[in-house]
């Protein structure tokens, strides 16, 4: 090992010391997100919810304080979050790191998670090695095989015989394209073509066509939320697709957006996909979190909110669990197998994995007295990630 890094390892080491030995008030948390930049919309409907969270159910949690202390990533940057992850752990002497609005942050705040031992609740970033990658690390989000192996399942059940798929090049993206393969294939269903597209693609077009010009009987589409949806949707419109002649399917972010499902209008009729929650889902807890959060925002919760809302959700429990003990070992302990109502539905944390079981919820874009919007018609049920 160089000498930066025996150095680094000794301070994560001597922080955890110097926080284990004290006998704290207060419990800081670290949320590293991309407060700005292309997901910058993605991490404030996080941010959003923990806000919420915190001002329902207070700032104090066993008899601490909770503290917050942000930090901008400015993008899918794994060094960037590492480097955070460890300010925050040594200099700011943070308790927990939560948040990570995509994969490459997860990814990267991860080593020091585990090298300083310290709780890490992932409240979106959805590839399913993540996990895996510090056993300090819990998830309250969701997982890309989730989704797309039950979809690929659901649409072979449904008689759909060939699909083509179209996903962003990165780790979720390439989770997604994985399984819905694997789902699809294993009904029967037949690949006929595939693209990987960059992350932080703009514009949609190419890709669209050279799927049109196959005449596929369905295509499978996955990209990250945030202003690519719009920007699909563009391309899909430009091109002529009608969801009524090739089946489109995809996981919720393709119209997911408020303004996406706007700019498509009577063109997204049809559109199937697939997700863990949507403000239009029925049931007490989550009219009353829809109602709060737009009351607070003026604005709806997405499928980010809920896991920033059950991200924050966890980390009170799990306080209250260990009587306000904020080490990584006693965090992690209580977060396994800790089980709750969620706005989304019924969810736990699988103890042997730190993941979410989740019910997953098929939908289709559908007029619902005049306004286009998402309507659940199918569900499966604890759901938990296949990959593992």
């Amino acid at each position: 090992m160089k000498k930066s890094g025996l150095f680094m390892a000794a301070a994560l080491l001597a922080a955890t010391a110097v926080s284990s030995a004290s006998a704290q008030d207060t419990v800081k948390i670290g949320l590293i997100m991309a407060y700005s930049g292309q997901f910058a919309d993605t991490a404030a409907q996080m941010d959003n919810a923990v806000k919420l969270y915190v001002k329902q159910h207070g700032d104090k949690v066993a008899g601490k304080k909770i503290e917050i202390i942000r930090k901008d990533t400015g993008g899918p940057n794994p060094d960037v979050a590492k480097r955070l992850a460890q300010e925050l752990i040594v200099r700011d002497k943070v308790d927990i790191i939560a948040g990570f609005t995509l994969t490459p942050e997860a990814l990267g705040a991860a080593g020091p998670s585990e090298e300083a031992k310290k709780f890490m609740v992932v409240m979106n970033a959805a590839t399913s090695v993540v996990t895996t990658k510090s056993p300090y690390i819990a998830r309250t989000s969701v997982t890309i095989p989730q989704l797309e192996d039950t979809l690929g399942k659901w649409a072979a059940k449904q008689g759909i015989k060939k699909a083509y798929t179209m996903v962003a090049d990165y780790g979720p993206g390439i989770d997604a394209e994985t399984w819905f393969h694997k789902g699809f294939k294993s009904g029967g269903g037949e690949i006929v073509g595939s693209v990987r597209m960059p992350v932080a693609n703009p514009d949609f077009s190419a890709f669209v066509q050279r799927m049109k010009d196959l005449n596929p009987e369905s295509v499978f589409i996955f990209i990250p939320g945030g202003a690519q949806p719009v920007a699909m949707a563009k391309a899909l419109q430009e091109r002529g697709i009608d969801p009524k002649k090739t089946k489109v399917m995809g996981q919720g972010e393709i119209t997911m957006d408020d303004v996406t499902l706007k700019n498509m209008g009577d063109a997204a009729l049809g559109i199937i996909t697939v997700l863990h929650y949507s403000a239009e889902h029925k049931s007490k807890m989550n009219e009353a979190f829809v109602k709060s959060y737009n009351a607070e925002f003026k604005r709806n919760p997405d499928m980010f909110s809920v896991g920033g809302w059950d991200g924050m959700h966890l980390i009170y429990e799990a306080l209250k669990k260990t009587g306000g003990k904020a080490d990584g070992d006693s965090l992690i302990a209580a977060a396994k197998g800790m089980a709750w109502e969620s706005p989304r539905g019924p969810i736990s944390i699988d103890p042997a994995t730190r993941d979410i079981v989740q019910t997953v919820y098929i939908r289709r874009v559908d007029k619902v007295n005049g306004v286009v919007q998402n309507v659940e018609f199918d569900k499966i049920e604890k759901v938990k990630d296949p990959a593992k």
